[in-house]
């Protein structure tokens, strides 16, 4: 795959870049680590001055910054400044928060004494050069969620990027690099996907984040299980949706419609299956489907557009394979469902029903604004059928039955569970799946321990 930013509204293709050669990639990488010698020695405090001065640029450069994501991958404006905000908004709760967060933890003083010594305690170093591997569809908040930690923490970080987000991969490092950060404390590796193997088993990349397929994650999970390095992964996602009859069904019809085609539908977490209780099936549904009907697609550089191009043609033709064996093999299609006529990698916002578990669509993840709607009898049938997917990212439920409540947190196979809203990302929460959805966590304080040294410094009586 090229490295190139090609418009997704119209397919043009803008820029073009050559892939760094070795000698390059060799380069960055002596610098990697002869930056992290010494700014694994800086304080806490110099990284969060530092942390909350990229913030603050990248507050000034939200609308710049806004225009180049809805360029590269697609999706409408507004979201992709909400993007960066986001971004600053995570920065600025790590440098203010990593210092407690990676604070030295002291047993008890008799643990110690029964140990044999005087005094113990568990400290959290950083490892090294942190290799990421990140997709294109948050372009700059899913860097930001492992780039922040990992600074906070004293690694330094390379970033192995999306080849359709160029622009918005060199813009990350040129931050960094404006914000006062040591040369080489963050790089953008401009590579192929062909070149991240010998990358990782270089001994000086210490460990590796990826988000993005499952297959790619495979693929970087045996390198690493190979060279003894440490990973997290967050993978993909199929997030149930699940509507009780004691539910708020106006709100849960409005927000589902948002769950569903938030970032044009290509989000891990967004709600994909909604399986809805047959007491409040029909009302549901005929809400849901007016819903995504109303929807704006569009020039997503327009301010009033909410649903844009698919990233690429070829993620709206793997939408459309889905959608067409579903319906082939019975499904009905209440919305949606055909390629609109034009230029760019449109799709409309599609609703599909009378789903069986032999179509492809109700096993695999459809990344695109295609939602799956389900009737089930009871709340046993509804968890069975929302944990009736390999993956395991997260989930949404609606009810204001305190005993159903339980019963989902107890029986839902997911890394998260949200009652009466929209699965979300905050810096303070953990983030991350089960199943095939990867392991590992993202965020909050089992975040930027994921890739420190647990170290454990014992002292003698």
């Amino acid at each position: 795959m090229p490295i190139a930013t090609v418009n997704p509204a119209n397919g043009e293709t803008l820029k073009t870049y050559e892939a760094m050669g070795d000698e390059e990639i060799e380069r960055r990488l002596q610098l990697a680590e002869a930056t992290f010698r010494t700014y694994r020695t800086s304080t806490f405090a110099e990284r969060a001055r530092l942390m909350h001065r990229a913030a603050d640029l990248l507050d000034e450069d939200q609308r710049d910054i806004g225009r180049i994501m809805t360029t590269e991958m697609g999706k409408p404006v507004k979201q992709a400044r909400a993007e960066a905000a986001k971004c600053a908004k995570s920065m600025r709760w790590y440098a203010d928060h990593a210092q407690e967060l990676l604070a030295d933890e002291e047993p008890a003083a008799s643990d110690a004494t029964d140990s044999g010594g005087s005094r113990a305690l568990v400290r959290y170093r950083p490892l090294g050069p942190v290799l990421a591997v990140m997709p294109w569809n948050f372009p700059l908040w899913q860097v930001i969620r492992f780039a922040a930690p990992a600074l906070m923490a004293g690694n330094v970080g390379l970033l192995k990027h999306a080849s359709n987000v160029p622009q918005t991969a060199l813009y990350l490092e040129d931050l960094f690099h404006r914000a006062g950060f040591p040369e080489g404390a963050f790089q953008t590796l401009l590579v192929g996907s062909g070149a991240i193997e010998e990358i990782l088993r270089d001994e000086r990349v210490k460990a590796a984040t990826l988000t993005g397929s499952e297959p790619a994650g495979r693929a970087v999970a045996s390198v690493a299980g190979d060279m003894v390095k440490k990973t997290v992964l967050e993978l993909g996602g199929s997030d149930p949706y699940v509507v009780m009859p004691s539910a708020d069904i106006d709100r849960a019809a409005t927000i589902a419609v948002t769950a569903r085609v938030q970032n044009n539908g290509q989000s891990c977490i967004a709600a994909k299956r909604f399986i809805v209780h047959t007491d409040v099936f029909d009302a549901f549904t005929e809400r849901f489907v007016a819903g995504m009907k109303a929807l704006t697609v569009g020039d997503p550089l327009e301010e009033g557009t909410e649903v844009g191009p698919l990233a690429s043609e070829a993620g709206r033709g793997d939408l459309e394979e889905l959608v067409d064996d579903a319906v082939e093999s019975g499904a009905t299609v209440l919305c949606g469902g055909e390629r609109p006529d034009g230029p760019g990698w449109f799709y409309p916002p599609t609703v599909l029903t009378d789903l069986t578990r032999d179509m492809r669509i109700h096993r695999e993840e459809a990344f695109g604004p295609v939602a799956t709607l389900y009737r089930v009898a009871d709340l046993d049938e509804a968890v069975l059928l929302a944990n009736d997917t390999p993956f395991g990212l997260s989930s949404n439920v609606w009810t204001r039955d305190e005993a159903e409540v339980e019963r989902f947190v107890r029986d839902l196979e997911a890394g998260g569970v949200f009652f009466n809203g929209m699965t979300a990302s905050h810096p303070a929460f953990p983030f991350g799946g089960v199943k095939r959805s990867g392991y590992g966590r993202e965020l909050s304080g089992h975040g930027i321990r994921e890739f420190c040294n647990i170290t454990t410094v014992w002292h003698g009586a």
